[in-house]
């Protein structure tokens, strides 16, 4: 089975752009975070911040080639690895057919009244592995 990818389209604006005239390090985290949405909507459909049951543990950013203003990026993001009661999503952002950057996020599932990590649920797992990005 070939795994999906959710993919999202951002189109850089002029504020996103540095003095060297290149997209900004400081977009890719929340470009990667509007990425992931598909993946946070699997836990929380209804998006209900008062029922939250995710954290962010770790986010990492390569930076492969600059980005520029004028150009759509398209975010590409996976699921590398499932765990116990975290996941690690990995995402890519392209630009004129070019890897311009990658990155991972650790998502753990998460009750926010106990303050504790949760086991993923088994259906939970499944939908998440249906992501999982093939070996290189």
């Amino acid at each position: 089975m070939r795994p999906r990818l959710f993919t999202i389209t951002v189109t850089p604006r002029f504020g996103d752009v540095d003095a060297f005239r290149h997209v900004n390090n400081a977009c890719l985290p929340a470009w990667f975070e509007l990425g992931r949405m598909p993946l946070y909507v699997l836990f929380r459909p209804d998006m209900d911040f008062d029922l939250w049951n995710l954290v962010l543990a770790h986010l990492s950013v390569d930076f492969h080639t600059p980005m520029a203003l004028g150009y759509d990026v398209e975010i590409r993001t996976y699921v590398s690895r499932v765990g116990t009661s975290s996941f690690t999503s990995y995402q890519e952002a392209w630009q004129r057919g070019k890897l311009c950057a990658s990155g991972e996020a650790v998502v753990v599932h998460h009750d926010a009244i106990e303050k504790r990590s949760l086991p993923i649920p088994s259906e939970l797992r499944t939908a998440l592995l249906e992501h999982v990005k093939p070996e290189a």
